[in-house]
């Protein structure tokens, strides 16, 4: 605690609002739209190497933040104070850094595939600016962000030459993804039938986020083979029909993302697993339904 008590020595309003802008890198919401950006617009390879890296690191990070249960620095210590506009993105246990985790793996994995050298300096400057200001901010120790920096580092670096095998390789990329449905079927079997003591609200966190990954990663068996055998889209287009892919396809997917919610909400329907089903009509929309616009943006390109 006493590096975190030296940060919030330090603290004032304009190192206040830096900080709290590059924490935004390690939001989910920050990780989908890079994701997605590489994906329908630069490389349909690249995208699915940071999905993997992803995901795969959302299941560690959340299996070891059930398994540990430390609290945020505020709960061990009722006298240090955080960043109050941190607090409602810090839900769940501490250990270990889930927006470290994010970040790393999507900004890391950019600057592991990328051969740009001005984009690589880029992308490693601002994950560690991003996990620096999860201390500064006070939601995260030291040890959180370091353990899910070398984590995140360790994935980038496996799973790199594991993709540019496996991505041409239909067999090799479901047997991937089959593993992958296997792990995260295990989480939700352990986050939800063990039984465990701590805070109930940082329970009910964990095993939310189970099902949200189930649900992304069996949208993502269903859509891969698909999408490869049906649609096959084509990531380049003029930089109008750019922008109208990302903007248009960003805004249908909160819009099922959020509406779902609200429309499970009102109905009553409140199992955990309906989770599930809007995170795997995420990745349907994502990769079946939006990039069924793309051929029509790129003939209006063509005229």
């Amino acid at each position: 605690m006493d590096v975190l008590y030296w940060l919030e020595s330090i603290r004032n309003p304009f190192l206040d609002a830096i900080m709290s802008f590059f924490t935004l890198f390690g939001s989910e919401l920050m990780f989908i739209i890079i994701a997605l950006a590489i994906f329908w617009c630069v490389d349909k390879k690249e995208g699915y190497y940071l999905l993997f890296v992803g995901f795969f690191g959302t299941i560690l990070n959340q299996f070891l933040k059930l398994v540990f249960r430390v609290p945020r620095p505020w709960v061990k210590d009722p006298n240090f104070n955080i960043v109050e506009s941190a607090r409602a993105d810090a839900g769940g246990y501490s250990f270990p850094s889930g927006h470290t985790q994010n970040v790393t793996g999507t900004l890391g994995g950019l600057a592991r595939w990328s051969r740009n050298w001005g984009i690589r300096v880029l992308c490693i400057s601002v994950l560690l600016l991003t996990s620096f200001s999860r201390m500064y901010l006070g939601v995260h120790t030291p040890l959180d962000v370091g353990v899910s920096l070398a984590i995140a580092a360790v994935l980038v670096f496996v799973f790199y030459p594991i993709m540019k095998k496996a991505v041409d390789e239909p067999k090799k990329m479901m047997y991937l993804l089959s593993v992958m449905v296997l792990l995260s079927f295990a989480f939700v079997l352990y986050a939800n039938l063990a039984s465990f003591d701590g805070a109930a609200e940082n329970i009910y966190e964990g095993r939310k986020n189970s099902y949200s990954l189930l649900g992304a990663l069996l949208g993502f068996c269903v859509a891969y083979p698909l999408e490869r055998r049906h649609i096959n889209f084509s990531e380049k287009a003029p930089l109008w029909a750019q922008t109208i892919k990302l903007i248009g396809g960003l805004g249908g997917l909160l819009a099922i993302k959020e509406g779902l919610k609200a429309l499970f909400h009102a109905v009553g329907f409140t199992w955990l697993g309906t989770n599930a089903i809007r995170y795997f009509a995420i990745v349907l929309f994502a990769a079946l339904v939006w990039p069924r616009v793309f051929p029509y943006l790129n003939k209006e390109g063509e005229k």
